[in-house]
C-alpha cells in the first residue's frame, strides 16, 4: 500500500471499543490517477479524511445519547472516517455516510469489516462550486434525496463554509428535519446560524462542550472543548 495506516482503539463511553484503521499521519498523500485532484483535492488537504478528529468522536458520543427515531433516515455530511455514522449504525439506525475523498468509503467498509459490522449507504457528496464527477473518481454513487436528521462535524473550517453548508443541508433536508453540527469553535458559528436561518432552520440549542476526558484513544483520555449546535425546521414541503 503506498500510504501508511495505523490501527486505534476508540473507547466511546457505554460502548464496545471500535477498532479504526487511520492514517498514520498528515503526511500522506497518494493520488496516482488524478481523481482527488480531478474532485478539487489538493495534496495538503489530501491525508485530512483519515486522520482522528475531535469534533468527528464528540459526535459520536451524541449520537449514543440522544434519543433517536429508528425510522428516520439520518446523513453524515463529510464523515471522514465516519465514526458517528458507525456509532449509529451500530445502534441500529438507519444512517448514510457521505464524504469527497475517493478513498473516505474504502475506510468505513474496512473499518465496519474489521469491527464485524455490515456495510452501510455511503455516497459521495461534496459542498460548494458543482464539478463534474464520475463514478471512477468518487467511488460512489453522487448523494441526492432527501433525510430527516443530518449531522457533521467540524464543517465549518473556511470563511465561505457557512453559505455552502447551509445550502448544502438544505439541499439534502427534509421540509421537517433537524441538523446537529459539532464545532471546535472555529469562528464561523453565528454566520452558520444566520444562513441557516435563511432556510427556515432555527437555532434550537447552542450548547458548550467541555469535557477534560470525553474519551479515550489507545486507552488515553483525551478533551474536548467545542460547541453542539441543534438547529430544526418544520416548513411546508412546497418551499423545498
Amino acid at each position: 500500500m503506498p500510504y501508511k495506516t495505523k490501527l486505534r482503539t476508540i473507547h466511546i463511553p457505554g460502548q464496545a471499543p471500535l477498532e479504526i484503521f487511520t492514517l498514520l499521519d498528515k503526511q500522506q498523500y497518494y493520488d496516482p490517477n488524478g481523481a482527488a485532484q480531478r474532485l478539487g483535492i489538493c495534496s495538503a488537504a489530501w491525508p485530512l479524511f483519515g486522520m482522528l478528529w475531535p469534533s468527528g468522536l464528540q459526535l459520536a458520543i451524541k449520537v449514543t445519547k440522544e434519543p433517536i427515531d429508528p425510522e428516520q433516515r439520518i446523513l453524515e455530511i463529510g464523515c471522514g472516517l465516519g465514526l458517528a455514522s458507525m456509532t449509529a449504525h451500530r445502534l441500529g439506525r438507519n444512517v448514510t455516510a457521505s464524504d469527497r475523498h475517493p478513498l473516505a468509503k474504502h475506510f468505513l467498509y474496512k473499518n465496519l469489516k474489521n469491527n464485524d459490522l455490515p456495510p452501510i449507504n455511503y455516497r459521495y457528496g461534496q459542498w460548494g462550486p458543482n464539478r463534474p464527477v464520475s463514478l471512477a473518481d468518487t467511488g460512489a454513487p453522487v448523494l441526492s434525496g432527501r433525510y430527516d436528521l443530518i449531522m457533521g462535524s467540524d464543517l465549518l473550517y473556511e470563511p465561505s463554509s457557512p453559505g455552502q453548508v447551509a445550502k448544502y443541508i438544505h439541499e439534502h433536508a427534509q421540509a421537517c428535519s433537524e441538523v446537529w453540527v459539532m464545532d471546535p469553535n472555529r469562528g464561523y458559528r453565528n454566520r452558520f446560524t444566520r444562513e441557516m436561518s435563511a432556510y427556515g432552520f432555527e437555532l434550537a440549542e447552542d450548547k458548550k462542550i467541555h469535557r477534560p476526558y470525553a474519551f479515550k484513544i489507545d486507552n488515553v483520555p483525551e478533551s474536548y472543548s467545542g460547541r453542539f449546535l441543534r438547529y430544526q425546521r418544520d416548513i411546508s414541503p412546497s418551499l423545498l
